[in-house]
């Protein structure tokens, strides 16, 4: 009876309530480490991924780089490569086990939403943090000053020429944007199965048309990645704030919205093919697992 009142609880939108205390956090640890592992993966590819085709495309001596002299096409192309990275890692059997934020504006946004605990949300933005500046390091020992040195630099992201307030109103609105489909998205279940692929187009869109305005982030974790190696901290306020508010403003809007905001697991990829550690869905059993929460 008490597992049938649970699963109608879930169903209208409840959430399961943690273990209290210290002895809980580490039960939740324990319980949900591999998600934890899989976000700082998922960012520390895209890292990847973004190193090596930025070091292709404008790298100096890049052959690649002398073939295409048009800074909008290679910027398209950029844009076409980490769109299709973003997809790939967000339909990939581990980005749909952890949810695939790779991102803690994201992660943030779920919070405020009540779709994520916080001790989940604390480690998930560690995760991110470290994937990304392992994915940069990753880079640099292999492509070495090809990706270091500029114009790549470690695919940093500073503000453009249009200067700070230009760039700030920008992440503010790309995050809000992003996050604004997410939303919309989640409770439907035909659009929520799309939102990797609506994820991917935004990301090219935004790489190709608005980074020469605010340097593409609206991912604080991924901006602090770049920024690392050579402490390039000047503009880390502008990216660790404007992503975040961008996204909250979002969240903020579809908790007034009717029927927005009314999904119950927060993947970018919702699927009963994985475990999840939001709502206990077990694919072994099919069905809540009090075990996984």
């Amino acid at each position: 009876q008490r597992q049938r009142e649970w699963v109608r609880n879930m169903a209208d939108g409840d959430t399961v309530e943690p273990e209290a205390g210290s002895a809980g956090v580490w039960q939740t640890v324990r319980r949900h480490w591999p998600e934890y592992l899989i976000e700082a993966w998922g960012l520390g590819t895209f890292m990847v991924s973004a190193g090596v085709f930025a070091t292709l495309l404008e790298a100096s001596g890049s052959p690649v780089r002398e073939a295409i002299d048009s800074a909008l096409l290679r910027r398209l192309l950029m844009g076409l490569a980490m769109g299709l990275t973003a997809i790939a890692i967000i339909y990939s059997r581990w980005g749909k086990q952890s949810g695939a934020h790779i991102n803690p504006a994201v992660t943030l946004a779920f919070l405020r939403l009540g779709k994520i605990r916080p001790i989940d949300a604390g480690f998930y933005v560690l995760a991110q943090f470290a994937g990304g500046a392992l994915g940069v390091v990753l880079v640099t020992l292999v492509l070495g000053n090809a990706f270091a040195a500029p114009p790549v630099y470690y695919v940093n992201t500073l503000p453009g020429v249009s200067g700070t307030a230009v760039a700030y109103a920008t992440e503010v609105l790309m995050a809000f944007g992003l996050m604004t489909m997410i939303v919309l998205c989640l409770p439907r279940p035909a659009w929520g199965a799309r939102i990797g692929l609506f994820a991917g187009i935004i990301v090219a869109t935004y790489i190709t048309l608005l980074a020469p305005l605010s340097g593409m982030s609206i991912n604080p974790a991924r901006t602090f990645a770049s920024a690392a190696p050579d402490a390039v901290f000047g503009f880390l306020w502008l990216y660790f704030t404007a992503p975040v508010i961008g996204m909250l403003l979002a969240a903020e809007l579809s908790v007034r919205v009717p029927q927005v905001g009314s999904f119950l697991s927060p993947k970018l990829c919702p699927n009963k093919d994985t475990r999840c550690i939001f709502t206990g869905w077990n694919p072994k059993t099919g069905g809540m697992d009090r075990t996984i929460v």
